[in-house]
């Protein structure tokens, strides 16, 4: 733009510049976006992102599976635990007919799991098979038999917690917990042989639990040993601890 002159009364020359034209109109609106810190966002939204994506496969793959103690709240009370009853016959794998004195081998079990519960803490508050002979020897007048109890209608398969137990056994029962100030009554009512998903041989242990104050069942279960190709002795040692895993850790 070119500057124009003038001369004032005073005969001097000034110089004025001229004002620029205004700009015309848009004929659009014009918008002024404001700045994306993309950043700073991205970084607030991380935790948001890292929580959808989940655990990673091989973590979950390699995370133990939670140990089950069903008769966790047995461990500071006074239980009587009864002598194992009997091992069922006729096992697909032909275990059971390859032990030729199965009360020697039931009494074995007796004292594994005994000393598995003695050895985590439960040797003095509860009562072993030992214990329940050791009272028939001393009163065997009053006292009752723990190898003799009238345990079979526990073994039947349709048995479940919240049924009631009758006589003779609840009558056995109640003379037991008299004599040893108790009132539950854990009872390992048969061992048996069976397969596993793998198709190697397992020791199954089912056990009740009874209130024999009352006569109520309390629970069902089963304890299992730890896969075996061939019979031994260790499958014993086996259920013994997975038996006493049912009460406490080791």
């Amino acid at each position: 733009m070119r500057p124009t002159c003038e001369a004032n009364t005073r005969g001097s020359t000034r110089v004025r510049r001229r004002r620029p034209a205004p700009a015309p109109p848009l004929a659009f609106p014009h918008f002024h976006p404001t700045s994306v810190r993309t950043l700073s966002r991205l970084i607030c939204c991380l935790p948001l992102l890292l929580a959808c994506g989940g655990t990673p496969a091989s973590q979950t793959q390699t995370s133990p599976p939670p140990v089950s103690r069903p008769l966790a709240w047995l461990a500071g009370q006074r239980v009587v635990l009864t002598p194992v009853y009997r091992i069922r016959e006729g096992d697909v794998l032909g275990w059971a007919a390859q032990i030729p004195r199965s009360r020697e081998l039931l009494r074995g079990l007796d004292s594994a799991i005994s000393g598995e519960l003695a050895q985590r803490g439960l040797e003095k508050q509860w009562v072993y098979p030992a214990d329940l002979a050791r009272s028939t020897r001393a009163s065997p007048t009053y006292a009752v038999d723990p190898s003799a109890l009238a345990v079979e209608p526990l073994r039947t398969p349709s048995l479940a917690a919240g049924g009631k137990i009758g006589d003779p056994l609840a009558t056995q029962l109640r003379t037991i917990i008299a004599m040893q100030d108790s009132r539950m009554v854990l009872l390992p009512v048969e061992l048996r042989f069976d397969r596993d998903k793998s198709g190697q041989g397992i020791a199954v242990l089912r056990a009740v639990l009874v209130d024999a104050r009352v006569g109520d069942i309390r629970w069902v279960g089963e304890a299992s040993s730890d896969p075996s190709p061939t019979f031994s002795r260790a499958l014993l040692a086996s259920v013994a601890s997975h038996f006493a895993d049912l009460i406490t850790i080791r």
